[in-house]
């Protein structure tokens, strides 16, 4: 359930502080929270909730300035909870109408905030607040006071003149395409080590699901953990291994790991249960089968390539991303397409985990301002 606030009743003159003062109109946070169309967005957020029951959700500026405070300042979830509790502006930011010194939701809902408002939403937001930006400048351009000191016939008369066609009128600004990665906070992906992390977390599994199925199946298939350790130890800890050593021991994890999935599939059909060593092992018992058929390629082909190669497995979705800079030939992350045009305003294409041409947005691309020079940086 979804309990509508509307965010034009308070300003921020009448926010409380206990403390005394008021609120300066010149902070950024304040300045922000003007251009951003609350009421409209709102619409798109309750839709999501079941009008008669549940408890009540978050308001809508409240999920909406998290993310937005979030993204601007680099915080993590937990840190952003303090730092709406220590600041007064972000805490008028997020729809409140007083200063309290208590958090107003848990670092957890946070994840929640990020399903509700996906990025179209976020996206339809911030071509709003472009537009009302652009609306502005248009104002303050026609409203110029040097035009306003010319003599009265001339005004008028240039008032009356037809506007010219869209031929005849000059560019208006450059817009720059650019793309980039973001990268993601994951360990180096090698393909030993993700072998030996799918190797340890099928063992979980098997240790797991026996004791369930004990009578039936019988003594508890072997998995060699220690010889496999072994195995992945004697490459792990060399500084830099030979070509042979790093294939043979992926020869050896991926035999392991074809040898405990076997067993899993055996204690299946007796009846074994996958989560019981909880969901977050069934989740990645879904990437290991994958992992094994593209490893197995790798092996035997002479290529380093796989289409949608797994690199993470806890973050199966995340893919290379091939960008040939002189520090870091390869990059791991969503790649993202930009455009800026020349009064400042910033909007994102695209996003995809997949590599793509940047290439193929241009034609696609609507200028906000009108005709454009466009520029493209490599």
């Amino acid at each position: 359930m979804c309990r509508r606030e509307h965010r034009h009743q308070l300003s921020f003159e009448d926010f409380f502080l206990p403390f005394g003062g008021k609120l300066s109109a010149n902070n950024r946070w304040i300045k922000l929270a003007e251009l951003i169309p609350w009421d409209e967005l709102e619409d798109d957020y309750a839709a999501q909730f079941c009008k008669a029951c549940g408890a009540p959700a978050k308001p809508f500026c409240m999920a909406l300035g998290a993310l937005i405070i979030k993204a601007r300042l680099g915080l993590t979830d937990e840190e952003l909870v303090e730092q709406i509790k220590e600041n007064p502006y972000l805490q008028f930011f997020i729809g409140l109408k007083a200063f309290q010194f208590t958090a107003q939701f848990d670092p957890s809902m946070m994840v929640y905030f990020r399903k509700r408002l996906p990025e179209v939403v976020v996206n339809d937001c911030n071509e709003r607040i472009v537009h009302h930006g652009l609306k502005m400048i248009r104002l303050s351009n026609t409203q110029d006071p040097g035009d306003a000191s010319g003599s009265g016939g001339e005004s008028a008369s240039t008032g009356e003149q037809p506007i010219p066609s869209a031929q005849k009128q000059p560019n208006q600004g450059s817009l720059l395409i650019d793309a980039t990665c973001t990268p993601v906070d994951i360990r180096h992906p090698t393909d030993l080590s993700l072998l030996n992390e799918a190797r340890e977390v099928t063992e979980i599994l098997i240790d797991a699901m026996h004791p369930q199925i004990r009578e039936r199946f019988g003594h508890k298939p072997r998995t060699h953990r220690q010889k496999a350790r072994q195995q992945f130890l004697d490459v792990a800890k060399k500084k830099r291994p030979r070509i042979s050593k790093i294939r043979k021991a992926i020869k050896q994890q991926i035999g392991h790991l074809k040898r405990n999935l076997g067993s899993i599939d055996a204690m299946i059909a007796c009846g074994g249960c996958l989560l019981s060593a909880g969901r977050h092992i069934y989740k990645k018992l879904l990437v290991f089968s994958e992992l094994v058929r593209q490893q197995t390629i790798l092996y035997h082909a002479d290529s380093r390539s796989i289409p949608d190669r797994i690199v993470s497995l806890c973050q199966a979705h995340i893919r290379p991303i091939v960008r040939g800079k002189a520090r870091c030939n390869v990059e791991f992350g969503a790649k993202i397409s930009i455009s800026v045009t020349s009064e400042g305003f910033t909007f994102l294409d695209r996003l995809s985990y997949d590599p793509y041409n940047e290439g193929e947005d241009l034609k696609f691309r609507r200028c906000p301002i009108g005709a454009a020079m466009v520029t493209i940086r490599k």
